[in-house]
């Protein structure tokens, strides 16, 4: 049942609301976003397919783009570590993994745009308090937490494994359910002191190097 996602599709076109549809927005981010990504384990169409249709390049889309990126990321490091294959198998892991952690990286920051897109009027306090981690970098956590919530749950229910580690793995789970919790908590802070100019922050940039032809020194011929 999509129902309770439905009005958020076109989220993308809010920014210069006023400030009381800028905090009913920001309030049901944080509970959306897990239930979202809840959404994408159970759908057989993820990661390939989006459950939920979204906007092209509204925030919407960026938190479905990142989420997609750790699923392929998520997949590509556990072939990367398999020993019963060719060493060149193993190579193309690895470029995937460094080619979808660049795009996971570019997401975040479409995020933080977005949100930031919708702040942009709001007059930010003299006391107010500011996050070294962005929203955009929580989203991601997020998205990372509820793929091990998955792959916990799924050894949890393994019958080839002993009640011990059966039991480790719930155990597990459960931790990892708080953390989710926590951080959903924390992006909900940030982001209702935000929309009320209590708490700011900035996007810095990954700025990774290595995958810049111009500057990795090896494909810049720095390095001979």
């Amino acid at each position: 049942n999509v129902k309770p996602f439905v009005y958020f599709i076109n989220i993308g076109n809010l920014a210069g609301k006023c400030m009381s549809d800028l905090k009913g927005i920001f309030n049901s981010i944080s509970s959306k976003v897990v239930e979202y990504h809840d959404l994408c384990h159970a759908s057989s169409s993820w990661p390939e397919k989006s459950p939920i249709a979204h906007e092209e390049n509204g925030m919407w889309y960026w938190i479905e783009k990142n989420h997609q990126y750790n699923c392929q990321l998520w997949d590509e490091e556990d072939m990367a570590r398999r020993i019963d294959v060719e060493d060149s198998d193993i190579a193309l892991n690895k470029r995937n993994i460094d080619q979808f952690n660049q795009k996971r990286n570019d997401a975040i920051e479409s995020i933080d745009e977005k949100i930031l897109d919708f702040l942009v009027n709001v007059k930010v306090v003299d006391s107010a308090w500011f996050s070294s981690e962005t929203a955009g970098s929580i989203v991601d956590r997020l998205s990372i937490v509820s793929l091990k919530i998955l792959h916990m749950g799924i050894q949890a229910d393994r019958v080839d494994i002993d009640a011990t580690q059966k039991g480790e793995a719930k155990s597990k789970k459960k931790r990892l359910i708080v953390q989710r919790n926590d951080l959903s908590f924390c992006l909900n802070q940030l982001l209702q002191s935000a929309s009320n100019g209590k708490a700011f922050y900035r996007i810095y940039r990954q700025f990774k190097m290595y995958n810049d032809p111009k500057m990795n020194p090896y494909l810049s011929g720095l390095i001979k």
